[in-house]
């Protein structure tokens, strides 16, 4: 130890980073073995890339060769004994030529016993982007599950813990996948990062590590979907897309959370206003700031969409050239459906962002509200700001989904590597996000829509099946927005039943309630039963 400090303190004296030495070294060794006076490497050069490979020696890398560790485990779910392996590993992707460019992790859970080329397999990702698929595998479908319920903040460790007696493995094996530069999966070689960190650079790693995994445990014959949660929907639309076009025909794909359509949230575009008005609604009928609130929820939503469509839409797309008439009649039935006063929202010019929101709908109580879930109540340093500090649905579990999985993938799953788990690869060095793409028709895009590429998806393959699974009490993905974006996909009457959308009294990640994870699993296995097959009835 003492040893490589020392060479560690020679090289930072030298003036070369670690990082850098390590990749200047294999370029130093192919330019100067030529032999002669007049090539040879200086005395500093040898001397510098000698402690630098021995630097190296101690570097936690991702495998170029893929791991592997099984274990055998069982759960009771269902009302029956559910025995199945995991395996936790990593999957090689290489280039068109073969290059290997990336190594991703993964965690699979195989039901014993069941025919491989029958038996249905899932592969689950979460968004970001930036994120590794913790929040997936700890909450929703895998076998275990952070016990967590209702819009609270999760004690310390040590935390709730145990088997998921809603865990779709009953219907499904289940891959979960980790993005490059997340969790433990990484770049190999001199593949640079940012190759990956851009929509389409991103989907094709996707497509790349399910086929893979799809021919190293010849699964090709099973029925297949994809899982996708927020960003991992604009993802999945790619993702269906791509393997579509590379051969590999999708039973059903499950949009949750979804964001596929990042065009309306620029600036000047009144879309993203209209899309989050029944969020607002919802979330004020929920913390009881209405005057006169609908029986249920489902009514207070119809009723905010059923104005948003219609006088909202319509006064903004008027801008400033509104009435002052209209105007005042358009305030007044907003500030019935939100909870928020008339002259905030005239205030707001009738626009009232996100942010804004969650900070004013409950000032008086000096409490705000969550972002991933507007039920959640945050405390700011003072109530007069204008927007919250931090996101209190975020906050509220991070810690136990984190310290858990740290726990379980190397205790229960076996798995060990000197590998960091990183909570994100945002903020590493070249993480700048490529959000141009280039969907299957209509032409690049610099503001990605994945709803064209799941659209041709299901042109082309008119079995396949899609499933949005919504959250009332999402405002970063908002259930308005989905429908919207989803709507101008321009199916053909013929195949938009393909098409269903699901609603849960839960935000961004509705499974945190076990309630709402029950409701799923039940609208999950009608989906499944009815796919599986290969939609023949």
């Amino acid at each position: 130890m003492n040893r490589l400090i020392c060479l560690a303190a020679i090289a930072a004296m030298l003036g070369a980073p670690v990082a850098a030495l390590a990749q200047e070294s294999g370029a130093n060794n192919s330019s100067s073995n030529n032999g002669g006076g007049a090539s040879m490497r200086s005395a500093t050069d040898r001397f510098r890339n000698a402690n630098a490979e021995a630097i190296e020696k101690d570097w936690a890398r991702a495998p170029v060769q893929e791991t592997e560790v099984v274990t055998a485990h069982s759960v009771n779910a269902h009302g029956k004994t559910l025995r199945y392996h995991a395996t936790a590993g990593t999957l090689t992707i290489r280039d068109d030529a073969g290059m290997p460019t990336a190594s991703l992790f993964y965690t699979a859970y195989t039901l014993d016993g069941q025919p491989v080329g029958t038996r249905p397999v899932t592969y689950l990702y979460n968004g970001g982007p930036g994120s590794p698929t913790v929040w997936l595998h700890m909450g929703s479908f895998g076998p275990m599950r952070v016990q967590t319920d209702g819009p609270t903040v999760v004690r310390p460790a040590p935390f709730a813990f145990g088997p998921n007696d809603q865990t779709l493995l009953d219907q499904t094996d289940l891959v979960f996948i980790d993005m490059v530069g997340a969790g433990f999966s990484r770049p190999l070689g001199e593949t640079p990062g940012s190759t990956f960190w851009g929509v389409d650079g991103d989907a094709d790693a996707f497509a790349r590590a399910i086929m893979r995994y799809t021919t190293k445990f010849s699964r090709w014959s099973s029925p297949k979907y994809i899982i996708g949660e927020s960003y991992g929907t604009l993802r999945t639309g790619a993702v269906a897309f791509q393997l579509e076009d590379r051969g590999m025909s999708l039973n059903g794909v499950v949009l949750l959370s979804s964001i596929m359509n990042y065009g309306v949230r620029q600036p000047g575009y009144p879309q993203n206003f209209v899309t989050l008005l029944p969020t607002y609604a919802a979330t004020a009928w929920y913390h009881r700031k209405l005057a006169n609130p609908a029986a249920t929820v489902d009514e207070q939503v119809q009723r905010a969409r059923d104005f948003a469509l219609g006088p909202y839409a319509s006064a903004l797309a008027k801008g400033h050239m509104i009435s002052q008439a209209e105007r005042a009649d358009i305030v007044r039935q907003m500030s019935e459906l939100t909870g928020l006063s008339t002259t905030f929202i005239d205030n707001a010019n009738m626009r009232v962002d996100l942010s804004s929101f969650r900070k004013e709908l409950l000032r008086d109580r000096r409490q705000t509200i969550g972002r991933l879930d507007t039920r959640y109540l945050g405390l700011d340093e003072d109530a007069s700001g204008g927007e919250p500090e931090d996101d209190p649905s975020s906050s509220a579990v991070t810690g136990a989904y984190f310290g858990v999985f740290r726990d379980y993938v190397a205790n229960q799953l076996n798995y060990k590597t000197d590998v960091e788990y990183r909570m994100s690869a945002r903020g590493l060095p070249g993480f700048n996000w490529n959000w141009s793409h280039r969907p299957p028709v209509g032409g690049p895009q610099t503001t990605p829509n994945t709803a064209v590429d799941l659209a041709t998806a299901m042109r082309r393959n008119p079995y396949l099946k899609v499933m949005s699974l919504n959250g009332y009490y999402d405002a970063a993905t908002p259930f308005f927005s989905t429908e919207f974006d989803l709507a101008q996909m321009m199916l053909e009457p013929s195949i938009r039943p393909n098409l269903e959308f699901t609603y849960y009294e839960g935000g961004h990640m509705m499974y945190l309630s076990h309630d709402a994870l029950v409701k799923l699993h039940t609208d999950l296995s009608r989906f499944y039963a009815q796919t599986a097959n290969g939609g023949a009835r």
